[in-house]
């Protein structure tokens, strides 16, 4: 997915097992942001810096989604432990990750895996790609205020 393109509709099945759709949020920017695993040093400070941030994100008219292939318990144990406001989609079948290219071999003590970038992509009101903060560019620790 690139900046311009139109995002899909329906995105995954979150922690209590609804389906998320873009549609749901017409009328709102979303944040969809992508991270590699629930309960992790650089996860947690990305989702507690939006969780912070929350109520001003919201106030700029943004609406938050996370997104890994952690399952919907892991997601539920995640968003209880750190009191995040948002939802959290469980892409277990990794349909969203692939859809937005961001499933990709890494690399980490020699050792190369698939696994997912952290990526953030902003949709605007009609659900097209605005923005997007690549791996390298994400700071975890001031991720809202990079969003902001």
């Amino acid at each position: 997915m690139n900046v311009g393109d139109k995002a899909p509709d329906i995105l995954g099945i979150n922690e209590k097992g609804e389906e998320i759709s873009l549609s749901n949020y017409r009328g709102k920017k979303v944040v969809l942001y992508f991270y590699p695993k629930d309960n992790t040093s650089g996860c947690t400070a990305q989702a507690c810096s939006l969780r912070d941030n929350y109520t001003e994100l919201r106030k700029a008219g943004y609406e938050v989604i996370g997104v890994s292939v952690d399952d919907e318990k892991s997601h539920q144990k995640f968003i209880q432990k750190n009191e995040l406001p948002f939802t959290l989609i469980a892409d277990t079948e990794k349909k969203l990750v692939e859809q937005f290219g961001v499933w990709a071999e890494k690399k980490m003590y020699g050792r190369s895996y698939m696994g997912t970038l952290r990526t953030t992509f902003i949709i605007n009101e009609e659900g097209i790609i605005e923005r997007i903060i690549t791996p390298k560019e994400v700071s975890t620790k001031n991720h809202a205020q990079q969003i902001l």
